[in-house]
Parts: structure tokens; C-alpha cells; sequence
């Protein structure tokens, strides 16, 4: 979807999964992530059948090598409205535990990403 086509109230979310197939959907900045694996679950693309999974509650979504909680909202992350953003779609239990040298980053005050504002899972 090219920018001319999104609408300036939407952030347009560009999804990978683990097997690289990708897939665009509209949402507004008050969703969360928790509304965003629903709304995939609930309109799960054909050509993504063999990534199916068996409830919504276990899609997660990965912005900038983090883990997203359910509650967090695109607002929240500070997404562009009217643009695309990439993010990982992944099936998985349970969060990961944040790791003790992220802990002690926090502590300090630095930046605790893994990655740049690109990360790659493969």
C-alpha cells in the first residue's frame, strides 16, 4: 500500500511472520497490540493458512527487537499517522522475562534495544 492510500488518521502496519510472508492492515493509534493480534486472528489471510494458529491470545507483535504487551497502543509507541510500519508477528506462549543487563540499562537511564529501529528474525 503506497502512502497516497492510507488514510491520515491510520498507521497502515506492515506484518512479517517467521516464514517472511508479509501482510498490510489498517489501524488507528488508540488500538493495542492485544486489539491488533485479535483483529489478525479474526482475518487471517489465506495465503498465511500454514502460520495459523489456534487462538489470538498468542500472536505477538515485536516493534524494534521488543516484545509488545497487549495493553501497549500505536499511539503510545509514537507510530506516524498516514504512514506504514513494520513490525513481527510471532506465535508465543508467554512473554520474555527482560534480562538483567537490560535491567541495569534501565537503571542507568540508557537505551535498552537489542537492535536498531530495523530488526530481522531468521
Amino acid at each position: 500500500m503506497s502512502s497516497k492510500n492510507i488514510p491520515a488518521d491510520k498507521i497502515n502496519l506492515r506484518l512479517i511472520l517467521v516464514s517472511g510472508k508479509t501482510k498490510e492492515f489498517l489501524f488507528s493509534q488508540t488500538d493495542s497490540a492485544g486489539d491488533i493480534a485479535l483483529t489478525v486472528f479474526e482475518n487471517w489471510p489465506d495465503d498465511w493458512e500454514a502460520e495459523a494458529v489456534a487462538k489470538a491470545e498468542i500472536l505477538r507483535l515485536i516493534y524494534q527487537g521488543r516484545f509488545l504487551h497487549c495493553n501497549v497502543t500505536l499511539g503510545a509507541l509514537g507510530l506516524p499517522l498516514g504512514k506504514t510500519t513494520v513490525m513481527h508477528l510471532v506465535p508465543r506462549d508467554n512473554l520474555p522475562e527482560p534480562n538483567s543487563q537490560d535491567q541495569r540499562q534501565k537503571s542507568k537511564g540508557g537505551s535498552s534495544r537489542c537492535c536498531s529501529t530495523s530488526c530481522c528474525i531468521l
